[in-house]
């Protein structure tokens, strides 16, 4: 029996909210990227990490708060959390590939397609390792050609934020590239949805708790995370301002520490000393 599927059973209310959580996640990832560029070499795996973090934690928060408005009529919906945190797993773990790739190969070329491309399957990957962990009383079958379609959005919205995370050009710029990449993530989401229809198992209908009540303990974590992720964007102006980081010069052997003072034109007054004074002296005397 074909089941009756609705993604907007509160309205707009969650597609804007779970649009928000994307930009909020891609916003603080790229930022975090960006700072990477600009630091040196010991502190750039750190500020990777917590850009990959932001990033995951903020496309899996979109899916689950979308999933909120999802329901099937007749059809108690509850979720597998193991299968949920694995999902939540999968999405930092790849985008963190990806990013590190960028990160330290620049965002051109074959760096850029390659951590694309990476970061993109680990956005669908999170998306339909999400849906898998959907438990009701019927089968969930997807078609092909619209889950491809999905991937390549991801995939492309990916390598477009990671394209714009490398140009460095402050925080204007990050905003905007956030803005297009959540509009991306959460149009791939609801695109892996339309490709998607559920057949029921004959039976009675049961009850259960609404999607809300059961997603809204596990957002508790991810949520908090990119509250804290926004206060260390919110307090490093290098972050906000997108400017240089200052690193110290080196000492090495065989270079001035300081740089010499400039020659100017006029010749350099010589006083002459105490001995100088008596040569003349001695040399008055003798004519």
């Amino acid at each position: 029996m074909q089941g009756t599927v609705d993604g907007f059973s509160y309205g707009l209310v969650t597609p804007l909210v779970a649009y928000l959580m994307a930009c909020l996640g891609g916003a603080l990832g790229l930022r975090c990227t960006t700072r990477a560029m600009l630091v040196a070499h010991s502190w750039r795996p750190g500020w990777l990490a917590l850009g990959a973090a932001a990033i995951g934690s903020g496309i899996w928060t979109m899916h689950f708060v979308a999933m909120m408005g999802f329901t099937v009529h007749g059809a108690p919906i509850h979720y597998d959390k193991p299968l949920t945190y694995a999902s939540l797993g999968v999405a930092i773990l790849m985008v963190g590939v990806g990013i590190f790739i960028v990160g330290y190969k620049g965002a051109s070329g074959t760096a850029l397609f390659t951590g694309g491309t990476l970061t993109g399957l680990g956005i669908a990957s999170m998306h339909y390792l999400g849906m898998a962990s959907l438990q009701l009383n019927g089968r969930l079958e997807y078609n092909t050609l619209t889950v491809g379609f999905s991937v390549v959005i991801a995939m492309a919205a990916a390598t477009a934020a990671l394209w714009a995370a490398g140009q460095v050009r402050g925080l204007l710029w990050s905003v905007g590239a956030s803005l297009v990449m959540g509009l991306a993530v959460t149009g791939m989401h609801y695109t892996g949805m339309a490709a998607m229809s559920v057949h029921l198992h004959t039976g009675a209908p049961g009850t259960g708790d609404s999607p809300a009540a059961l997603l809204a303990p596990m957002l508790i974590g991810p949520l908090a995370f990119l509250c804290l992720a926004g206060v260390v964007v919110l307090f490093d102006p290098l972050m906000v301002m997108g400017g240089p980081d200052w690193t110290p010069v080196e000492h090495k052997p065989g270079v001035p520490a300081h740089a010499p003072a400039p020659r100017s034109g006029r010749r350099p007054v010589v006083r002459p000393g105490r001995r100088d004074l008596r040569l003349e002296h001695r040399t008055a005397q003798n004519r």
